[in-house]
């Protein structure tokens, strides 16, 4: 079995998924892309992208299919765009093939200009 460091991981995992920057996340938006957030409750608290489903990383696999359904286009944020990237992957494991992590996270996505409720 080969040990990795965590950074080995998630590189390994971000490698494996699609990720899209904040700006085509923007221009992405629309009534067939739902937005995931799978951030903690305190880190939603503070503000969250309008419409966003939360659902937190640790709860995805158990949540996900009531809430968001599979032939819509489903792109995945967190703070910074780690969290997003395994949780990605957990959901191409899941049988949604339109779904991707959104490169930045929340910061990346305000940045861009997008509005945070």
């Amino acid at each position: 079995m080969t040990i990795r460091t965590g950074e080995e991981l998630l590189e390994e995992v971000r490698a494996k998924v699609r990720e899209v920057s904040a700006e085509e996340a923007l221009r992405s938006a629309g009534p067939d892309t739902v937005f995931v957030d799978c951030r903690e409750q305190n880190e939603w608290n503070l503000g969250h992208i309008p419409g966003a489903v939360f659902i937190p990383r640790g709860n995805l696999e158990s949540k996900v299919e009531a809430l968001v359904p599979r032939e819509k286009r489903v792109i995945v944020y967190c703070r910074s765009g780690n969290r997003s990237v395994f949780a990605t992957e957990t959901l191409e494991k899941m049988g949604y093939e339109n779904v991707a992590s959104m490169k930045g996270g929340i910061g990346g996505w305000a940045d861009a200009g997008g509005e945070i409720e």
